[in-house]
């Protein structure tokens, strides 16, 4: 993804969360190197202030740069020339909130983990506030950065399907199949804690992401949703099991299922849109590749970095065929895609890119109204609008 200028320095990155023992924090710190765009300088990286102290100084930030909560990084920031241009919110899904919120009225630019927040009131109030500040809010919804998934949203836009008539989005795990959260199991712990996570469990926690990327490639809005949530592991308080049925505007109909208990599967994010000339086929395990097959005609595998792809592909696109990418690399195309829209801002200038090829505080919004839209289903048993989609 280009830049509209040649930028005169790397973008200050700073970061909330996401140090020693944090999984999500070391993705983002790779996305952010990957090309070049960022240079970490400050942050607040644990809710143990000295632990976060001593995180700080093994990844080279400054020791006057490493502070002890997100009120004294915006503090400390502020009073710098050098103060950092945007702000990574990399901690459990209750701290979104009042983390981003008091960043944008700090005057930062924020990334924030999804679900964006964990009430839909938030989520609302979240966004409000990045539209009247003017500020950017992204929200990493990460397989959007896939290049094989935006051919396919260019080829679904191209009118390739024909009219889409039935998605099938899945995402099983097999990482929370026991009890860890009982034994120790920190990531477990906060996700199965309605206090912390919000009314979804696995449905607020990978089947956003489900939900994200069915909309980003097919351009369809849901008209109503039908769930069936379940949770198959004793004592546990949130869902680990989520179906929902889906009417998209149009007529068009869609599956999504979303588990933390299917043993077998590591990351199985499946996508499959079917439309009345032809059909797509997704895995994220195989992310290089997507399965075209033409009503009356043979499936033919499209592979990343061939030079016929759309152009939102190719600009994702890193190394040439038979040279996979994947997961960091479709984190990168977020972060890269984020740095083009905080410059612009900075720089008081249209973006290069189209802002609705990244995902923003308006998806992370869709997102929170998406989770609340299934659990109030599941408990009214009827189909619901969501609030937002």
């Amino acid at each position: 993804m280009t830049s509209a200028t040649t930028p005169s320095r790397r973008l200050r990155l700073g970061m909330i969360g996401g140090g020693e023992g944090a999984y999500i924090g070391g993705i983002h710190r790779y996305a952010a190197r990957l090309d070049n765009h960022y240079d970490l300088v400050a942050g607040a990286f644990d809710a143990d202030a000295a632990r976060g102290h001593r995180f700080a100084a093994a990844n080279y930030v400054a020791p006057d740069r490493s502070y002890d909560d997100v009120h004294a990084l915006i503090a400390g920031e502020r009073a710098r020339a050098d103060r950092v241009d945007v702000v990574a919110v990399c901690t459990p899904n209750h701290t979104h909130f009042p983390i981003a919120s008091a960043l944008l009225n700090a005057g930062f630019h924020v990334i924030c983990e999804k679900p964006m927040t964990t009430t839909l009131d938030d989520a609302v109030a979240l966004h409000e506030l990045a539209q009247s500040t003017g500020l950017f809010v992204g929200v990493t919804y990460t397989y959007s950065g896939y290049p094989a998934i935006h051919h396919a949203r260019a080829l679904v836009a191209a009118g390739e399907l024909g009219a889409v008539r039935v998605v099938q989005v899945e995402y099983p795990l097999e990482w929370m199949a026991t009890g860890i959260e009982l034994n120790g199991n920190a990531q477990a712990a906060w996700r199965t804690d309605p206090k912390k996570s919000g009314r979804g469990g696995a449905i607020g926690d990978i089947g956003t992401h489900a939900y994200h990327l069915a909309g980003f490639v097919t351009g369809l809005r849901v008209e109503s949703l039908f769930a069936d949530l379940a949770t198959f592991v004793a004592g546990r308080s949130l869902d680990d099991n989520a179906n929902v049925l889906l009417r998209y505007e149009g007529g068009a109909r869609g599956l999504l299922w979303a588990s933390q208990v299917a043993i077998g599967q590591s990351n199985s994010l499946r996508l499959r849109v079917y439309g009345e000339k032809a059909s797509l086929t997704w895995q994220q395990e195989q992310p290089n590749e997507l399965v075209f097959t033409p009503l009356d005609g043979l499936p033919a595998v499209i592979k990343r970095g061939r030079d016929d792809l759309a152009p939102d592909a190719r600009s994702r696109t890193r190394t040439p065929p038979g040279h996979p990418e994947g997961y960091i690399e479709a984190f990168a195309n977020l972060y890269t895609g984020y740095a083009e829209a905080v410059r612009a801002r900075i720089e008081e200038r249209p973006p290069a890119h189209d802002p609705a090829t990244i995902p923003t505080s308006a998806d992370g919004l869709k997102g929170v109204a998406f989770v609340d839209a299934v659990v109030d289903s599941h408990l009214a048993g009827q189909w619901l609008k969501p609030a937002f989609t």
